[in-house]
């Protein structure tokens, strides 16, 4: 993409009312635009961020055995009369009704349809284990939306639900899932923690937050030094196999309570091994056994030929609020710092003197080969100043930075920086192109 082409409507002032600097960051960098409290306009290049991370997140459910569909925004509130959560549930819905004075709801989340869609055609135990999901856009009312992205009231959510027929292969789905939302940070360049959680409105017993360590996260974390250098299981992981041990391996590091934020527990590990930070929340799971099969009726013929109530899981994970949490977690006071699997191009191309016409020759041609590389490059072929393209360059935060001008074509070489270190290297076009791509 040539810069002159783009939409990048970059401020030079921070608004007032952006406290938090992944809010900042994304309104300097023309990501976002706001409409209205906690509701947003993605614009291309916080658009492509947010396509980019959905797209990990769709790879890792599928890959964990997950199967993608898609549900309505607005729901019926019987469903949610025939849960009991319609009332339980709190300001946070948005209740309306419509022309024919119907009740209805911008969801805030979806246990009862997909239960009320898995009971209307699943009958047997032969047909589980299931486990159904969609990546759709979802609405709380939030009192006071505030951190930009990360507590907005409109979000974009993938919410996956699992459905077997005994509690011990319901753990088993999710386990699947904890291992998934492992890989699935690591792959943005996060690291996850989970920790033991409340189960909130959802309901059940058993629920992990996953949490990501950036200094203005919202909840303060107290975590065994391990856990938080452990790595993920990888992309080799076995998802038919029992994953419990992958699951106890982490929760083990809990110490012996599950509770790490009691002063005593936390106080009674090795000082060498205690971590103590701020988080953001990027990732729920919750296994609630009969919460909302038993009031849809969503049973299944056992093996002995009598009906059974199904065991129930729901797991989320906050696409939109990823994009703030990465960049709370990796930015400096440049700009934004892209991990390269979800930064919104690869390489930034800086023509140094736009118009000279052995420098817009070098790189046109120098775009025109990342292009076929699939670098899919930003090249700014604009008249701006240099100080203006690099500040331009670092707000923005892309992994790679390849500046040509007429100082380094004499020699017949480009130079590349690195945007998390800073590092540069002069390198001739092709060997900077194999860099890139390698």
């Amino acid at each position: 993409m040539r810069l002159s082409r783009y939409f990048l409507p970059l401020l030079k002032e921070t608004p007032s009312d952006a406290t938090v600097i992944s809010h900042q960051l994304m309104l300097r960098a023309g990501m976002i635009r706001q409409n209205s409290a906690g509701i947003y306009t993605w614009l291309p290049l916080g658009y492509k961020v947010l396509k980019k991370i959905e797209q990990i997140v769709r790879e890792e459910q599928n890959r964990a055995g997950a199967i993608e569909m898609l549900m309505p925004t607005i729901q019926s509130a019987d469903l949610w009369k025939q849960s009991g959560r319609y009332d339980a549930y709190g300001p946070e819905m948005l209740r309306i009704k419509d022309r024919h004075d119907r009740d209805m709801l911008f969801g805030p989340t979806n246990e009862e349809m997909l239960t009320d869609v898995f009971s209307s055609f699943v009958r047997s135990y032969k047909d589980l284990p299931k486990m159904l999901y969609h990546i759709q856009w979802k609405f709380r009312d939030e009192r006071r939306p505030r951190f930009g992205v990360m507590r907005g009231r409109e979000f974009l959510m993938k919410d996956a639900y699992s459905f077997d027929q005994t509690p011990e292969e319901a753990r088993k789905s999710y386990n699947r899932m904890f291992v998934a939302y492992l890989n699935t940070f690591e792959r943005m360049g996060l690291k996850a923690i989970p920790v033991r959680a409340d189960t909130g409105p959802i309901g059940g017993d058993l629920s992990h937050e996953f949490v990501i360590l950036a200094e203005s996260g919202e909840s303060a974390v107290f975590a065994h030094k391990d856990l938080v250098q452990m790595g993920a299981p990888g992309l080799d992981i076995d998802f038919d196999s029992d994953l419990q041990p992958v699951v106890d391996e982490r929760t083990a590091l809990y110490s012996a309570a599950d509770d790490m934020h009691d002063p005593e527990v936390f106080a009674a590990l090795p000082e060498d091994k205690r971590v103590e930070a701020r988080g953001i929340e990027v990732g729920h799971i919750f296994y609630f056994g009969t919460k909302y099969s038993e009031p849809f009726d969503a049973t299944v013929m056992g093996p002995d030929g009598k009906p059974g109530l199904v065991e129930m899981g729901s797991y989320g994970i906050g696409v939109s609020r990823l994009v703030g949490g990465i960049i709370e977690a990796s930015h400096d006071d440049d700009g934004i710092v892209w991990p390269e699997a979800v930064a919104p191009f690869k390489v930034g191309i800086v023509n140094m003197r736009a118009g000279d016409e052995a420098c817009d020759a070098a790189c046109s041609d120098f775009y025109e080969k990342a292009v076929q590389a699939g670098l899919d490059p930003l090249y700014d072929d604009t008249s701006d100043r240099g100080g203006v393209k690099f500040s331009r360059m670092d707000l923005i935060g892309l992994p790679w930075q390849v500046i040509i001008g007429p100082r380094g074509l004499k020699t017949g070489e480009v130079e590349v920086k690195a945007r998390k270190t800073g590092e540069r290297e002069n390198l001739s076009p092709d060997a900077a192109l194999a860099k890139l791509a390698g």
